[in-house]
């Protein structure tokens, strides 16, 4: 059913809601997703939307993600779909897709800038906005809605003031627009005021204000980076001193998105909701659920504890007839607020939920790459399939490499502090891994260009300054591990090593552009190298390195040297160096064991046999 059709006919006393998921980097994530959206659809929601990764490379998980979710399990689904990298064809063919699977919901929007490039150009001169492609679309699409996204804080590519991005709005709604869902945000007053404003242009459509609760504090960090959103200082004053605590972070997430949908549905001028869950469950559920916007959410009346008027013992209010909506007896009252206290619902059995938690909660905190890779939420690239590289950062910052010296020398300013970012991390060097700096500069002199890595911790309190997280009262955990990318003959000295010295305490993964991968873990082993221990729960494991995630990330490492490449005009020396490294080197994962010896990855690593 169209989304504006629904909407016209909505006639709920609280607002509706709608979800956004994007396509999980893994087929496990994809099919333990299927199940978690089942979940959040007994909630209600008027419709659930789908993610188009950035130059459409998440197109056929897309699809079929969105095909499942409206044929197979009936629920209205909007598809994204943008203009970067569309030619007529491609359009057609996605349209052609979502008309067989009974989609009738479309949102067109322009799409992130293709791969390499600092400011967005057309593919295709018919597509160089999203005007234009709602335009063709409201030719193409007879079948189905356009829904359209707006910017209340601005485009993130700042190229126009607010007028300007008012009347562009504008052209977007008058070349066919049915609705509009806004750019997610954290402070309630500036978005109100844009409302004035754009309704003040004439656009009547209904606006949808996008939500996204905080879910984890890098998480926070990388999004609001990516989007250009303003944070107001009282969210971030308030998130600094629980940064390292995730439940803390989720806890405020969850209490901050209430607070600000209350006050924009308070005044009358919002009828609902778009929800972005980043593949994640539990947040959005308690939003809704301390909303009491679930149907079926008990509307809760204050009601007088009295006795009937055959009830033994003196009286102390007598029940009023036909007013058993108003009062109560004593011995209902007391079963009534028994049940309400015991009943738990229990979901059951997943063949998606982790080993020791339920289906709902299992993958709460991802952890980016270092999660579980059977979670919808795994991966180290944004929910709309992008890395976060810009060119004009990448120039300004790494330079014009063109050799492999400059290339160490990047890497040893990135470890110094002199430049605050690499092509592998967004934000500077962590504290942690400054403890481990001076093994850090050897590895990168020797040509072992390190991307990622952290020490040995044995039981440091989980309110530790540099090492600690999570609640406090607790211990964390630790074993030493770092990755690099070296030449081949590099690494056949390392795997000797490791065969002949390792004695079971070192475990490797080595893998490459071409797709070998090399390994001495086991078929179904798991590696968690975080975890920590704190009062009245399980064991934690933040951080988990296996052979599907490894395999996953060295995918995106190998797409980050072709990314970062592209900066460059083609035929450039940096072009080629930065190609020639894509081609030729390997990138390694190691860990070692003994988390009880600081010392013990780096003394095998940097005595003996290896090259100095």
């Amino acid at each position: 059913m169209k989304l504006s059709d629904k909407i016209a006919a909505y006639n709920s006393s609280r607002p509706f809601y709608t979800f956004e998921f994007f396509p999980p980097r893994t087929d496990q994530g994809f099919e333990n997703l299927i199940p978690r959206i089942s979940r959040l659809s007994t909630l209600n929601p008027l419709a659930i939307s789908v993610t188009w990764g950035a130059g459409g490379s998440t197109r056929e998980r897309s699809i079929d993600l969105a095909g499942l979710t409206q044929s197979d399990y009936g629920i209205d689904t909007i598809l994204h779909l943008t203009c970067t990298n569309m030619v007529p064809g491609m359009v057609d063919d996605a349209l052609r897709a979502a008309k067989v699977r009974g989609i009738q919901n479309i949102l067109a929007l322009r799409g992130d800038p293709s791969r390499g490039t600092e400011h967005w150009t057309p593919v295709d001169s018919q597509f160089t906005c999203g005007i234009d492609l709602a335009r063709a679309l409201s030719f193409e699409l007879l079948f189905a809605d356009i829904r359209l996204i707006a910017y209340p804080e601005g485009h993130p590519d700042r190229e126009i003031d607010e007028d300007g991005s008012l009347n562009i709005l504008k052209e977007k709604v008058d070349a066919g627009a049915d609705f509009i869902v806004t750019q997610l945000f954290y402070d309630a007053d500036p978005f109100l005021e844009w409302i004035d404003k754009v309704r003040a242009k004439g656009i009547t459509v209904p606006i949808i204000p996008g939500v996204m609760p905080i879910q984890t504090y890098s998480s926070f960090l990388r999004l609001i980076k990516l989007c250009g959103v303003k944070v107001p200082p009282s969210v971030m004053a308030a998130l600094e001193p629980i940064c390292h605590d995730d439940q803390l972070v989720k806890g405020y997430g969850v209490g901050l998105a209430v607070d600000i949908i209350r006050k924009i549905t308070s005044t009358g001028k919002i009828k609902g909701i778009h929800f972005c869950t980043l593949n994640l469950e539990k947040s959005v559920q308690l939003v809704i659920e301390k909303l009491q916007w679930a149907d079926g959410s008990p509307t809760m009346k204050n009601r007088l504890i009295a006795a009937s008027l055959d009830a033994p013992g003196p009286m102390i209010h007598v029940q009023l007839a036909n007013s058993s909506d108003l009062v109560i007896d004593p011995t209902t009252a007391t079963n009534t607020a028994t049940n309400a206290l015991t009943f738990k619902q229990t979901l059951d059995p997943d063949p998606g939920r982790g080993e020791l938690n339920n289906a709902a909660t299992w993958d709460d905190f991802p952890n980016g790459r270092f999660g579980d890779y059977k979670s919808p939420a795994f991966g180290a690239r944004d929910q709309w399939g992008g890395s976060g590289l810009c060119q004009y950062e990448g120039l300004s910052e790494w330079g014009h490499p063109k050799s492999t010296g400059d290339l160490t020398s990047l890497v040893l300013r990135y470890l110094h502090s002199e430049v605050s970012s690499s092509p592998f991390s967004s934000l500077p060097l962590s504290p942690e891994s400054l403890t481990i700096l001076p093994h850090l500069e050897q590895l990168t002199k020797r040509g072992w260009w390190t991307v990622c890595s952290q020490p040995a911790v044995d039981g440091a309190c989980s309110t530790d300054e540099i090492f600690g997280w999570g609640p406090r009262g607790g211990y964390v955990y630790q074993k030493g591990f770092v990755e690099f990318f070296v030449e081949e003959q590099d690494l056949e000295k390392i795997e000797k090593k490791i065969e002949e010295e390792g004695q079971g305490w070192v475990h490797y993964f080595a893998g490459n552009l071409q797709g070998e991968c090399r390994s001495n873990v086991p078929d179904d082993g798991r590696n968690a190298v975080t975890w920590g221990m704190f009062p009245g729960q399980e064991i934690t494991q933040t951080t988990i390195i296996e052979r599907e995630s490894f395999l996953t990330w060295k995918d995106e490492a190998f797409s980050i040297w072709a990314e970062w490449a592209s900066f460059y005009p083609p035929g450039s020396e940096e072009r080629e160096l930065l190609n020639s490294v894509r081609r030729e080197r390997w990138l390694v994962s190691i860990v070692h064991h003994d988390y009880k010896r600081p010392d013990a990855l780096w003394t095998f690593l940097l005595d003996g046999e290896l090259p100095v």
